[in-house]
């Protein structure tokens, strides 16, 4: 008897909690991923400082709707456009609150597209069209390098094509959701996808990273003097194994084929799970190694790494936005290498003071990827794209290209 008292009480406790752990409030708009997920505006209550920062990456920024307070190009009629070898001009023009890529043909316009979607948000811009439900890459892209629009990546230079279809898997690493509509309306062999666009979730938020969090912010709101995190994953809290595949959802091969979306990646997850089976033994030439995409399998194949304990989070602090600051960077291969663990830089003494602000030129540096490839339309691949690379080592050339740099300073 007293067992099933105590028994009847312990579920009489355990209705209240599960109510509050899968509640939906209606007063909060339902995520498109699911219920058990709480949107990152439920993080600011308790995280404003950090989710605030946050704002300001490029991992947010990653993808958004297209507006002109964040396409970098200009669309003023010195500098809108791309000729193409067939005599195509496209310009990018604003046109009732939109801009477009117009096509003209012998002066005539051809074929207007809206601008509807942005990828990308420090070493270039991609954009995106609507067409019905179906998405369409633009040809012409956007290159801070030069300052200019060019064609967009792995495009023919001869004509603008408007027809490369936009997969699932571009927004897997460029946004936090998308969904495809039923699988009778997919068409694999056309390469022909149709998407709700009222799905989308721009940019990578709280969610992409951390996992569903509708149980952790009900908890606390419902305890908010309990400080130890509940229902989430921390990132501190994996292996290292684990914070590596975590980032590699994203930085590693995109040639690598995937049989299950890794929108469905949680903190915690194997990434071989999602691959093909044989997709490590890409790793096995470290020099092969395309940089774009692939910062996972060339910092894994750096001797920092093998040597060490690092990770990705030992160089980047995720919730804050670094870009370009070498001399940052520069401190934490300090933090390993100097001269009391006699494994500071050989040449310090030609690098003076250049030594405490950038190794990153030297041991990382920007290199053009191939699979980002810009074709003009004399059909010549140009280097408008560099990216650095994340294999940490002695790159001799790039080492002599700063010593004579700074020999011609000092004559």
């Amino acid at each position: 008897m007293f067992k099933q008292r105590t028994l009847f009480l312990a579920l009489l406790l355990l209705i209240p909690l599960s109510f509050m752990l899968v509640q939906c409030f209606s007063d909060k708009p339902q995520d498109p991923r699911g219920e058990i997920f709480a949107g990152s505006a439920s993080c600011i209550k308790c995280h404003k400082q950090v989710y605030d920062s946050y704002l300001h990456t490029a991992h947010y920024l990653s993808s958004k709707p297209t507006s002109s307070d964040n396409v970098h190009g200009g669309f003023n009629a010195d500098g809108n456009n791309v000729k193409y070898a067939d005599g195509t001009d496209v310009r990018m023009e604003k046109r009732g609150g939109g801009l477009y890529q117009v096509t003209y043909t012998d002066k005539k316009e051809t074929g207007a597209r809206r601008m509807d979607i942005t990828f990308g948000v420090n070493k270039a811009q991609t954009y995106m069209y609507w067409q019905g439900s179906q998405l369409f890459e633009l040809p012409v892209s956007y290159y801070d390098k030069v300052h200019g629009w060019a064609g967009s990546p792995g495009y023919d230079g001869s004509h603008p094509d408007f027809k490369r279809p936009i997969l699932q898997r571009c927004f897997e690493c460029h946004s936090s959701f998308i969904k495809q509509a039923s699988q009778q309306n997919i068409d694999l062999q056309n390469r022909k996808i149709d998407f709700e666009p009222a799905s989308i979730i721009y940019g990578i938020d709280c969610e992409r990273c951390h996992g569903p969090a509708a149980n952790h912010v009900n908890f606390h709101e419902a305890n908010p003097e309990e400080k130890q995190p509940k229902y989430i994953t921390r990132f501190a809290s994996l292996t290292r194994a684990q914070k590596m595949d975590a980032c590699g959802v994203c930085h590693s091969s995109s040639k690598q084929a995937f049989q299950v979306s890794t929108f469905k990646f949680k903190m915690g997850d194997t990434l071989a799970r999602f691959k093909e089976p044989d997709y490590l033994n890409i790793h096995t030439n470290a020099n092969s190694l395309d940089v774009h995409g692939n910062q996972n399998g060339l910092l894994t194949a750096s001797k920092c790494f093998v040597m060490s304990n690092m990770n990705c989070t030992t160089c980047h602090t995720t919730h804050v936005n670094n870009s370009g600051n070498l001399a940052l960077y520069s401190q934490k291969c300090m933090s390993c290498h100097n001269e009391a663990n006699h494994n500071f830089c050989k040449v310090t003494p030609k690098l003076s003071a250049l030594v405490k602000n950038n190794c990153i030129d030297c041991h990382m540096p920007l290199k053009s990827s191939n699979t980002i490839s810009i074709n003009d339309n004399e059909g010549k691949v140009n280097s408008l794209y560099m990216v650095r690379t994340h294999r940490i080592a002695v790159y001799v050339d790039e080492s002599k290209k700063i010593l004579a740099f700074l020999n011609g300073k000092k004559q």
